[in-house]
């Protein structure tokens, strides 16, 4: 909660000092850059190594799998990091082991080992990629959203 409150005045304080020396903070709120990035570097990373427990497989695009015992539904992970004053990288690759971490939830609490089929979905447009994911980044936050579909894949 104070760390919270300090970083809601760091940010006031970064977006007043910006504002008085003519930075255009329109165009910076309005940023939307669109990153293509590998997915093996994000699964990889730090936040996703701590955060993902191995209970359940991701497989994205269409990527080879076991067969289906049981489908569970389709799902919809919508998450954001924290970009201000951060590479637009490492804020993605949080914002991906986030959707992954949402994902992992919902499938152990289904029942399910695996979601498949995992594509991008930002702004409710399909996107498949195998070995890569699709995120948006601007001035203070970057976003990931998946959709996939929870299944047990072993009995």
């Amino acid at each position: 909660m104070v760390a919270s409150l300090m970083f809601r005045k760091f940010a006031a304080a970064a977006v007043a000092v910006l504002a008085i020396s003519g930075f255009d903070l329109g165009a910076a709120y309005a940023s939307d850059d669109i990153h293509i990035l590998p997915l093996a570097d994000a699964l990889a990373s730090p936040d996703a190594q701590k955060a993902l427990d191995g209970s359940v497989t991701f497989y994205f695009g269409n990527s080879h799998h076991p067969k289906a015992l049981q489908t569970l539904g389709e799902f919809v992970s919508n998450k954001k990091s924290n970009a201000f004053g951060k590479k637009d990288t490492s804020s993605c690759q949080r914002a991906l082991a986030s959707a992954l971490v949402a994902f992992q939830k919902r499938s152990k609490a289904l029942g399910g080992d695996a979601v498949v089929n995992i594509r991008s979905y930002y702004d409710k447009k399909e996107v498949s990629y195998d070995n890569e994911f699709e995120c948006h980044s601007g001035f203070l936050m970057s976003g990931v959203t998946l959709k996939g579909e929870i299944v047990k894949l072993k009995p």
